[in-house]
C-alpha cells in the first residue's frame, strides 16, 4: 500500500465514513505498532496490546486532523508515541518496568529467552528518549529524518540520543557476558 492509497483510505474514512477504509490501514500497521510497544515495554505482550489499541483509537478519532504535511506512518508514530509517554508519565511514579516479571510470564512462548531478557534489561537502563530513539532505528527500521518528525525534536537530537544509548547498550551487554571472545 503506497502513500497515495493511503490518502485515499483517509479520505474515504473521513468523508464517507467508511470504516473498512479505516480496517486496511489498521491491518497493515498493527504488527509494526504493537512491535514499537513491544519494545518500548520490554516485552509486555497485554501493555503493547492496550497502548497499540489506545493508538488506533485515538487515530480514528482525529483522522479528520491528519493534514498530509507527512506520511501517514509518521503521523500514526506520532500518535504511538504520545500514547506510550502519556501512559509512562501517568504510572512513572507507582510502576517500573519489570522485564523479569514479564519474561518468566511469557517464557513458554517466546524463543532466546535468555537474549531477549538480556536486551529488555538492557533497553531498561536506557532514558526514554534513548530508548525510543534505539527501539525505532534499530528494530523499527526507522530513519533518522522520520524518528526526528516523530518525536518532533531536532535529527541531531535524534543522533545523539542514538548515539549515547548505543554506547550504554554497548557497556550493558559487554557487562552481561556479550562480547566477550569464546
Amino acid at each position: 500500500m503506497n502513500q497515495l492509497n493511503e490518502i485515499s483510505l483517509v479520505a474515504q474514512v473521513v468523508v464517507l465514513k467508511n470504516t473498512k477504509a479505516f480496517d486496511q490501514l489498521v491491518q497493515k500497521y498493527q504488527s509494526p505498532i504493537r512491535c514499537f510497544f513491544l519494545h518500548l515495554t520490554c516485552g509486555d505482550n497485554n501493555l503493547s496490546d492496550d497502548l497499540a489499541q489506545d493508538t488506533f483509537i485515538r487515530a480514528y478519532t482525529n483522522l479528520a486532523s491528519f493534514q498530509n504535511l507527512s506520511s501517514f506512518s509518521t503521523w500514526l508514530y506520532r500518535i504511538a508515541y504520545n500514547v506510550f509517554y502519556d501512559y509512562f508519565r501517568s504510572h512513572k511514579e507507582t510502576a517500573d518496568l519489570n522485564t523479569g516479571e514479564v519474561d518468566t510470564i511469557h517464557c513458554t512462548i517466546q524463543e532466546n529467552i535468555g537474549q531477549k531478557m538480556d536486551i529488555y534489561q538492557a533497553l531498561k537502563t536506557l532514558k526514554e528518549m534513548e530508548r525510543t530513539c534505539i527501539t525505532l532505528f534499530y528494530m523499527e527500521d526507522v530513519n533518522i529524518d522520520k524518528i526526528a518528525s516523530i518525536m518532533e525534536i531536532p535529527t541531531g537530537t535524534v543522533k545523539s540520543h542514538l548515539s549515547r544509548g548505543k554506547e550504554k547498550l554497548a557497556v550493558f551487554l559487554k557487562q552481561n557476558g556479550y562480547g566477550r571472545n569464546r
